[in-house]
C-alpha cells in the first residue's frame, strides 16, 4: 500500500514539472515580487501591444529610455566611469611628474579619493579629461574593453558587468519581445558605454545616448583618426536628457526608466507626453543586497523625483520590497 502512494506520488511531481515550468516561463519578470510597479509594467505593456485597444502604440513608436548608472548597474560607492579613470591616472601619472603637486591628480596619487573630489564636478572633469582625451576613438575603444573584462567593485569584488540588476535586464527582455527599442540616455560618457552595453543589456552602441566629449577628424600617417579632444561636447544629464534623446533618437520615448533627480526632465518629458505613458523610478531602499540611499545621498539623489513621482502617480520601485533578488550572483 505504502509503495503504491509512493508510486502515485512520483507519478503526480513528475506528471505536474511541465505544468510548473510553463506557469514559471510565463512569467516575463520572475525576480519581482508580486506587487504594484510589476502589475504597472505588465499593464503598460498589455496596453500599448493591444491592437485596437484604446491605447495601442504602433512598434516604430515603443521608444523606451534607461538611465544607465543607478537603474541598470550599481552607481555605489562611486561611479564606475570615474573608477576606470582613477584608474587611468595610476597608469599615466609616470608619463605626468607635474601631477605630483597638482590637484586633484595629487590627492589621487596618494590615495586620497576624497580629497580629489572636493572639488566637485570641476574636478571631475579635469580628470575625465585628462585621461579619456588624446587618443583615437579605437585606442579608446580597447582601453575600456580591456578594463572592464577585469576590473572588479570594490566592495563585492565582482566583475562590474555582474553589478547589473536583474529585475531590470527582465524588462528589457519583455519591452523588447513586445516590439519595443530600448536606449540608454546615461550621463555617462558614451564611448565608455559603448563597448561593453550590448553584451550586458541587448543594447546595440548606436542606441546609446551619453554625455560626450569634442572629436576631431585626423589623418595619423594616412590613416584616417577621430581624435579624442580634452573638451566636453555635450553633458548628457538632467535637463540635457530630453534634449539628446530628441536629438540622437528623434522620437519622444513612451517608457522612461531612472533612479535620481538627474533623470526627472527625462521622465517629465515621456510622461509629458499624449497616449500612453509610463514612467518608473528606482528607489534604493536595500541597505543589506544593495545600497539604501535617496534625498541626502552624494551619488544618486532621489529628491525632487520623489516627491514629483508621488504627485504624477509615476511608478516608484521600493528595492528592498519589490525585487526578489537584486543581482543574478545572489542566491535565490
Amino acid at each position: 500500500m505504502k509503495h503504491g502512494i509512493v508510486k502515485a506520488l512520483i507519478f503526480a511531481v513528475a506528471h505536474s514539472m511541465p505544468y510548473v515550468a510553463m506557469v514559471q516561463a510565463a512569467d516575463p519578470l520572475p525576480s519581482w515580487n508580486e506587487g504594484a510597479p510589476k502589475k504597472a509594467i505588465v499593464e503598460f505593456v498589455s496596453k500599448v501591444t493591444k491592437e485596437g485597444g484604446p491605447g495601442f502604440v504602433p512598434p516604430a513608436n515603443r521608444i523606451a529610455t534607461f538611465d544607465n548608472d543607478g537603474t541598470l548597474w550599481a552607481e555605489q560607492p562611486m561611479y564606475v566611469q570615474l573608477l576606470f579613470a582613477l584608474d587611468r591616472v595610476k597608469a599615466l601619472a609616470p608619463q605626468h611628474p607635474e601631477w605630483k603637486d597638482k590637484e586633484p591628480f595629487a590627492s589621487l596619487l596618494k590615495g586620497d579619493v576624497k580629497g580629489a573630489l572636493a572639488g566637485g564636478e570641476p574636478a571631475i572633469f579635469q580628470i575625465v579629461m585628462a585621461t579619456h582625451a588624446g587618443m583615437t576613438t579605437d585606442e579608446f575603444e580597447k582601453l575600456v574593453t580591456d578594463w572592464i573584462a577585469t576590473a572588479k567593485h570594490p566592495l563585492t569584488k565582482k566583475p562590474y558587468t555582474e553589478m547589473l540588476y536583474q529585475p531590470m535586464l527582465e524588462v528589457l527582455a519583455y519591452l523588447r519581445a513586445n516590439g519595443f527599442k530600448t536606449f540608454i540616455a546615461s550621463g555617462g560618457g558614451v564611448e565608455f558605454m559603448r563597448p561593453w552595453v550590448e553584451k550586458a543589456y541587448g543594447i546595440p552602441p548606436e542606441q546609446v545616448v551619453g554625455s560626450s566629449g569634442k572629436l576631431k577628424f585626423d589623418l595619423r600617417d594616412g590613416t584616417p583618426t577621430l581624435m579624442k579632444l580634452p573638451e566636453l561636447h555635450f553633458f548628457d544629464d538632467k535637463a540635457g536628457k530630453p534634449v539628446a534623446i530628441q536629438t540622437f533618437i528623434g522620437h519622444r520615448p513612451i517608457a522612461a526608466f531612472g533612479n535620481s533627480d538627474g533623470d526627472l526632465q527625462m521622465l517629465q518629458w515621456t510622461c509629458g507626453g499624449s497616449g500612453a505613458r509610463f514612467c518608473l523610478y528606482v528607489h534604493h531602499t536595500d541597505a543589506v543586497r544593495e545600497w539604501a540611499y535617496d534625498r541626502q545621498a552624494h551619488i544618486g539623489q532621489l529628491d525632487k523625483g520623489l516627491d514629483e513621482a508621488k504627485a504624477k502617480g509615476w511608478t516608484v520601485v521600493d528595492m528592498k520590497q519589490d525585487w526578489k533578488k537584486v543581482f543574478a550572483f545572489e542566491n535565490p
